[in-house]
């Protein structure tokens, strides 16, 4: 156990992998309490895996900041927002970009996942954010809940009663994402306020896992008892079994504390940094 870990009420496992299927992993995990994300990167073999690397290092840059801060301080979206403009920076940086690219011309990008345990009101909460179709669920009292919409092209279409769930999960656009963390325009993640309660899990994933393990069996492992490690390794396991045609990323969060903690919710975060629902389809990759 690391002190990190003994500082905050947190277990966690976070496992990345190539999968069956791919030369590269394009994609990177931050676990380090409070911050925990999931960063999946397009652009092709290193670009994708520079832009997911330079995402991940901007929250860990937060995560050193709110260290530096005590980890007392209540984190806040603007704070979020900072660490996506720092990733997009670094991007552009490797690229030797000066500015955004055109519409049409987003050659690095990544999506994100991630949560944050901190305080709103005095009482303890997960700041999650998500960018792109990187996925959030949170397990609770015996139920799986998405939290996290994706910015995809076939969200869209669920969205509008074109396709279901189950024919998102083939259909031959199912990878094209219309918001990411890249060397585009800026973005701005989605954001949702949870209440922390005794006993929650929280699974940050690409959509290497969701497209080989179904939801009801990733509840179903969830529920299953072990550690968070143990869990996230079980995870990865499925996938791989299963032939893992794209890159695998897990990061499994239970919050460990000795007494209940009253909820509080609330479905998104409003204010400045409230995005639209969408970008426009030039973006999706």
């Amino acid at each position: 156990m690391s002190s990190d870990e003994r500082a905050m009420p947190t277990r966690f496992g976070a496992l990345t992998d190539t999968g069956g299927r791919r030369a590269v992993n394009e994609d990177a995990v931050l676990a380090r309490p409070p911050v925990f994300c999931v960063a999946d990167g397009m652009g092709g073999h290193s670009r994708g895996a520079m832009a997911s690397a330079a995402v991940v290092g901007a929250f860990e840059q937060l995560a050193q900041e709110i260290d530096d801060a005590g980890g007392t301080a209540a984190v806040s979206a603007e704070q979020v927002q900072a660490a996506v403009v720092e990733a997009q920076t670094r991007i552009r940086a490797e690229l030797g970009l000066a500015a955004p690219e055109s519409d049409t011309e987003m050659t690095a990008g990544s999506t994100l996942a991630g949560v944050i345990l901190t305080r709103a009101d005095e009482r303890l909460c997960w700041l999650a954010f998500n960018v792109g179709d990187s996925r959030i669920y949170r397990f609770a009292n015996g139920s799986l809940t998405r939290v996290s919409v994706d910015h995809s092209l076939v969200q869209e279409m669920i969205d509008a009663g074109e396709i279901d769930e189950e024919q998102a999960l083939t259909h031959p656009m199912r990878n094209m994402i219309t918001r990411a963390v890249g060397s585009g325009v800026e973005v701005s993640p989605d954001f949702w306020l949870l209440g922390a309660g005794r006993g929650d899990r929280l699974l940050l994933c690409s959509d290497g896992l969701i497209n080989e393990v179904p939801e009801a069996e990733i509840a179903a492992t969830l529920a299953g008892g072990g550690t968070a490690q143990q869990v996230s390794e079980t995870l990865m396991a499925r996938a791989t079994f299963r032939g893992a045609r794209d890159n695998v990323s897990v990061v499994v969060v239970d919050l460990d504390l000795s007494d209940q903690v009253d909820e509080v919710t609330a479905p998104r975060l409003a204010g400045a940094y409230d995005p639209e629902d969408t970008m426009p389809r030039e973006y999706a990759q």
